[in-house]
């Protein structure tokens, strides 16, 4: 069986087929005993949207485990910061390089390409969610 990455939360609201987790991400300083004094941790809240037929079993307040595969939650990161500083990079390579442009061109050229590159994965979004599937269970 795929490992799977798993986070615990808090059904936020539920929907016709959809259940949304409220789920407390914290940094990598979370356990650490000086966090208190430091204040460099930090902790956000994220709602998950995550499909299910079973949406009507849940309830708001409910404690839940939201978990994601491993493989597709590297896909994730994948499309949403390494295609990025891909297209970031090389359009900056290409335009400065190649094409001869000024830094700053270059600099400007690359972020309307990610730009670009976010709004070609935003019209994509219905067929990448099909990919990207999340489970639940109650705890």
């Amino acid at each position: 069986m795929e490992e799977v990455i798993e986070h615990s939360g808090t059904v936020e609201r539920t929907e016709a087929g959809r259940v949304f987790v409220r789920i407390t991400s914290h940094s990598a300083c979370g356990s650490c005993s000086a966090r208190q004094a430091c204040g460099l941790a930090e902790a956000q809240d994220k709602i998950v949207e995550v499909p299910t037929p079973d949406a009507a079993r849940f309830q708001p307040g409910d404690a839940v485990m939201v978990g994601v595969r491993r493989r597709t939650g590297l896909l994730s990161v994948a499309l949403a910061y390494g295609g990025a500083l891909a297209v970031l990079l090389a359009v900056l390579a290409v335009t400065v390089g190649l094409a001869g442009w000024s830094e700053g061109q270059g600099a400007l050229a690359s972020l309307g390409a990610v730009v670009l590159y976010y709004m070609v994965l935003w019209l994509f979004r219905c067929r990448i969610e099909h990919t990207i599937q999340f489970t639940i269970t109650e705890i």
